[in-house]
């Protein structure tokens, strides 16, 4: 186990979409974040990846999306991360309630969960977004939509549930061989928590006797984890090796760098350096205006482009709604 970065936090989420401008207008125009890079999937240059996020795209801020036009809809079930959740300021779920049934959302009443207030919605895709309400969470979030307050926006990530067939092999990895500490067990399931305090930390996992899931559009395609710096990366990535774990290389992902591998139950996991960060290619300001591909697509813009349906995002901000 690397102690000094196995416990860092939830770096973002990857979810699959179908159609890419729906997409934007959920995640900027509805629940407010800022849309911080318009790339491509380096994997298969031919579809967006769309990275929302607070205001400057900080790890544990971001979700993440493959958009792919005409794509099936996927199954939640054994194998997937089936919720990801977000953290709201407490006094501010009533107010969110409001505005999903306002805005014909799919959105549950909010329950208590444990400790834990928690207001559950579905996207036009279909995936399980949650609202919690957080006491305590410093991080700024994006407050560039004039429809949402700030005492209302969402702050960034604040856990994950993965639903497995049995609970033991994959809390055997989260806590044994990744370093996290095992929380609190409900009749749920399990929470397994990063050592950064409660802003992005925590993984839930629910074990279910239940199909095994789908993975296609409305569901998760992969959970990354932080690493602080690349030679922790790469330590961790030798630690999983030794460990028997299957682990890709150390991958550019431009924005940063990346290891990929699967837990016990199926799970695509990821761990991601917090740096360069997404202003090495587009300033503050202009974050998410522009396609932005890697130096190695870039002679190939032009038919990467053609590939792409055309798509309209928000504009810029003024230099005083950014605080990055």
């Amino acid at each position: 186990m690397v102690e000094s970065v196995a416990p860092h936090g939830l770096h973002h989420v990857t979810a699959i979409a179908e159609d890419p401008q729906r997409n934007v207008d959920f995640y900027t125009k509805v629940l407010g974040l800022r849309l911080v890079k318009r790339t491509v999937n380096f994997d298969a240059p031919d579809t967006y990846h769309l990275y929302y996020g607070d205001s400057s795209g900080q790890p544990s801020t971001l979700l993440t999306f493959f958009p792919w036009p005409g794509a099936p809809y996927g199954r939640q079930g054994v194998g997937l991360t089936t919720a990801t959740a977000f953290s709201v300021p407490p006094e501010s779920l009533g107010w969110w309630q409001k505005r999903l049934r306002a805005l014909d959302v799919d959105a549950d009443e909010p329950i208590a969960r444990s400790d834990e207030e928690v207001l559950r919605l579905r996207d036009p895709d279909g995936l399980v977004i949650e609202l919690v309400a957080s006491e305590g969470d410093s991080r700024s979030g994006w407050d560039g939509v004039a429809s949402i307050p700030f005492d209302s926006a969402i702050r960034g990530l604040f856990s994950v549930t993965m639903t497995e067939r049995l609970l033991d092999p994959t809390a055997d990895m989260l806590a044994g061989m990744l370093g996290m500490q095992h929380g609190q067990d409900t009749a749920d399931g399990s929470r397994f928590v990063m050592s950064g305090g409660t802003e992005g930390t925590a993984v839930d996992v629910q074990p279910r006797n239940i199909s095994r899931g789908l993975q296609a559009a409305g569901t998760v395609h992969h959970i990354a984890f932080r690493a602080p710096d690349s030679e922790t990366q790469a330590k961790w990535r030798l630690e999983l090796l030794e460990a028997g774990v299957q682990v890709t290389e150390i991958i550019d992902r431009r924005y940063f760098t990346s290891i990929y591998f699967r837990e016990p139950g199926g799970v695509l996991l990821e761990i991601a350096t917090d740096q360069p960060g997404f202003t090495v290619d587009e300033p503050l300001l202009e974050l998410g205006q522009h396609l932005k591909l890697p130096p190695w697509l870039e002679p190939n813009r032009e038919q990467i482009q053609a590939s792409l349906p055309p798509l309209r995002v928000p504009p810029a901000p003024r230099p005083d709604e950014v605080d990055g």
